[in-house]
């Protein structure tokens, strides 16, 4: 897989955590750069953890579903990128709250964010993609992305959390369209 198709996947992949950091950020009534950090690093650790876990459970299934793996995948990354979309459509306001996130509600958002990782990682899989890079990737990225965004959140949350979401389900639709259209040519 290139670079730029697994910077597209990774920038998709943390727009949910994205968005998350954003609300945090927005919702804050004093600036806390630590739960950014530690909100992020969460983020980050989980988005690169949960691929390896959906690319190992599709080794047992490669040889059942080789004749129509990227079916699968066009059809993983759509379902995933349409829930995205939808959700950038529901909007919420940005409510500030008095008090930090507890360390059990940052492992919850890490683990929610991360649910569509592990489909992808089953998509690398099933194509026979290897697995260290793209989780490695997946994981800096959204570490990256999260951390500004829980800084700038702030001031830019309220403008700025669906429409992060909208794009990373753009991407990752667009990305399942090309898989299945690459295959289906020969490609």
């Amino acid at each position: 897989m290139d670079l730029a198709t697994l910077l597209l996947i990774a920038i998709g992949l943390s727009m949910d955590a994205v968005a998350v950091s954003l609300a945090s950020g927005c919702a804050a009534t004093r600036p806390a750069p630590r739960q950014a950090f530690a909100l992020a690093a969460l983020f980050g650790l989980f988005q690169a953890l949960m691929p390896v876990a959906g690319w190992l459970a599709g080794l047992g299934f490669k040889p059942l579903i080789a004749s129509f793996d990227h079916w699968l995948a066009f059809l993983l990354l759509a379902l995933i990128g349409g829930r995205m979309i939808r959700e950038s459509f529901r909007g919420g306001a940005c409510r500030p709250r008095p008090a930090n996130m507890g360390a059990a509600t940052m492992l919850a958002l890490a683990l929610a964010t991360s649910i569509d990782a592990l489909a992808v990682g089953l998509s690398f899989s099933a194509l026979a993609v290897g697995i260290l890079r793209p989780a490695l990737v997946i994981g800096l990225v959204t570490f990256v992305l999260s951390l500004l965004a829980g800084v700038a959140g702030r001031r830019f949350g309220p403008r700025l959390g669906e429409r992060a979401e909208l794009l990373g389900g753009l991407i990752l639709v667009a990305i399942g369209l090309r898989i299945l259209i690459g295959h289906l040519a020969g490609g």
